[in-house]
């Protein structure tokens, strides 16, 4: 495509897209690690090292109601990590994670590679992010090495956008791309999201016994890698078929939230911030960046008519029931345009940045759907993320392509889960929506009520967290 066509068809100016973008995902890899553990462990590791207190007891009763069956981790309750006499500190966690994390985004990589059936050597841009990890250089350059990737390839590592990350290294992908389309050269980039949250439980543990307050992220958040491929269409070939085609993204701050949400760095990991406003902020914020972002794309309006959000699947980043479940009313859509959604929450947890794409990959998985996808997710500041995509189910599923790999996932005892990440949606979804009732009204009936809380992390019975 030249230059003057480009902007001509597929101009953004004052956030406008029209047709001729030609950006496509045309893979998409995910991994999770070997092991699930459910709510029994945190409650093993807070009676092995801490004593009984009010804020302790809360967090505990909360994390039986969260909805989550399980979370990936990368060890199970006896990691040798979590259970030394202190929590591990910030070298420990990052030597962990230049293993770890390294080979479990290689494993992601990998599996989009394959799925795109492009070669190493063509991958152009490497767009990365993650929020469990500071280290200079950063583990993208380690990815990249053991991926063998071009040492000149153009890399670009997103620092401090926690869960809102995955969409926004899409979206700085997709810019990147349009830069080479302009320039006449092909863009194949590596967008990589990476986390390893289960490590954290000791330092939250301590924050909870020694400042009793009631933080809740321990109860949610869980270890996990994706990655995608992203093209701008010159020279792919003509057989190559996509997973997903970009139409357009939105990015937006909230005003005066950065207060509101956030990822603070200590000496031993990081700690979330997370006040009561969070839930309510980011179902507020959907509806009217929904609609600004139709607007500025005219090729899905249906003649003269915008369509609705029911009109679209939803990808939507599971951070916590409230968030699902806030969306799901603000948006007047069913759980079944969550249902991918609402599956990886209960089968996974929170993995932060690494989940949207694996929600994303989850739902094209579950056979063809609405024709439409509307991709979203929050972040620190409070920052929002919204995509418009495109599916083509029908190829992936005609010349198999993309046949999803079996994660090797165990329960804590090391044998192998009778539970895989493929099971039927018709039950999965009803099942999920079921259990976060369920747990709502038991907290409800027990817990602490909401307007009694403390200010900060914790004060809803289950949180919404980046």
């Amino acid at each position: 495509m030249s230059p003057s066509a480009l902007f001509a068809n597929g101009s953004t100016v004052n956030d406008h897209f029209e047709s001729g973008l030609n950006l496509s995902l045309l893979g998409l890899g995910v991994e999770y690690p070997p092991y699930r553990v459910g709510p029994e462990a945190l409650e093993t590791l807070a009676n092995r090292f801490y004593p009984s207190s009010s804020a302790l007891q809360k967090v505990l009763s909360i994390n039986r109601f969260t909805g989550i069956d399980t979370r990936a981790t990368v060890g199970p309750v006896d990691h040798p990590l979590v259970n030394q006499s202190d929590a591990p500190s910030i070298k420990e966690l990052d030597d962990f994670f230049r293993k770890e994390g390294v080979r479990l985004s290689v494993n992601a990589c990998k599996k989009a590679i394959q799925e795109w059936g492009g070669r190493v050597e063509d991958i152009t841009h490497v767009v990365a992010t993650t929020c469990t990890n500071s280290a200079n250089p950063g583990f993208d350059h380690f990815v990249v090495k053991e991926l063998g990737i071009n040492r000149n390839v153009e890399k670009v590592l997103l620092h401090g956008v926690g869960c809102s990350g995955g969409l926004a290294a899409i979206r700085t992908a997709a810019n990147l791309a349009l830069g080479s389309t302009h320039r006449r050269k092909p863009a194949r980039i590596l967008v990589l999201a990476c986390e390893i949250s289960s490590l954290l439980v000791r330092s939250e543990l301590d924050s909870i016994n020694e400042e009793q307050q009631t933080r809740i992220g321990v109860c949610l958040f869980s270890d996990c890698a994706s990655s995608a491929i992203l093209s701008n269409g010159i020279g792919d070939h003509q057989a190559t078929e996509s997973v997903y085609e970009l139409l357009g993204w939105r990015h937006e701050i909230l005003a005066d939230t950065e207060q509101d949400l956030g990822f603070d760095v200590d000496p031993s990991g990081w700690k979330v911030v997370l006040s009561q406003r969070v839930p309510l902020l980011s179902a507020e914020a959907v509806n009217p960046a929904f609609h600004k972002l139709i607007q500025s794309i005219p090729g899905v309006h249906k003649g003269d008519a915008a369509p609705s959000a029911a009109d679209f699947d939803w990808a939507l980043h599971p951070g916590g029931s409230l968030i699902i479940t806030g969306v799901e009313q603000a948006m007047k859509v069913s759980s079944e345009h969550l249902r991918a959604s609402y599956e990886i929450y209960t089968k996974y947890g929170n993995s932060s940045s690494a989940t949207i794409i694996s929600v994303m990959n989850r739902l094209r998985e579950m056979g063809n759907g609405k024709e439409h996808v509307v991709a979203c997710a929050f972040g620190p500041g409070i920052a929002l993320e919204m995509m418009i995509l495109r599916r083509r189910m029908r190829g992936y599923l005609q010349n198999g392509k993309g046949k999803p790999a079996q994660n090797n996932i165990q329960q804590e005892n090391g044998a192998p889960s009778p539970v895989t990440a493929h099971e039927n949606v018709e039950n999965g979804t009803s099942d999920a929506k079921e259990a976060l009732a369920n747990g709502i009204k038991a907290f409800a009936a027990n817990g602490q009520p909401v307007e009694n809380g403390p200010s900060k992390i914790g004060s809803l019975p289950i949180e919404d967290l980046d």
